[in-house]
């Protein structure tokens, strides 16, 4: 039988990050994790899969930066859209208002920055 949930320490080694790396995105939002009986923090197959951008959309962009939409901020024809990548950092990505409203973007949601080239495209 295939495992469902990884401990904290399992799922940090699955993503490449330190333990203290996985509690300070716990502590932010960044990662959806659960505790078990005894109040340890373990984390879903998926959680790991989504996080390490194992969905693939069809695209070729070799860059994708996984993360939570922080803002979304739209001014006619366009939208700017903020995205708290996992990796320590923040992507902010200008695609139109239909991207968003097509995308159904909404602060606190997992989105990806994809980048290629110039350009940053955003995918749910």
């Amino acid at each position: 039988m295939a495992k469902t949930v990884f401990t904290a320490g399992q799922a940090a080694r699955a993503l490449g990050v330190s333990l203290d790396t996985l509690r300070r995105w716990d502590r932010q939002g960044r990662i959806r994790v659960e505790r078990d009986s005894a109040n340890r923090r373990v984390v879903d197959v998926a959680e790991i899969e989504r996080l390490r951008g194992a969905e693939s959309h069809g695209l070729s962009a070799r860059n994708r930066l996984t993360g939570v939409v922080e803002s979304v901020r739209v001014d006619g024809l366009l939208a700017e859209v903020k995205i708290a990548v996992t990796e320590p950092a923040s992507i902010t990505a200008i695609v139109t208002a239909d991207a968003v409203a097509d995308l159904g973007l909404e602060r606190g949601m997992p989105a990806s920055a994809v980048v290629k080239s110039t350009s940053i495209m955003v995918e749910r």
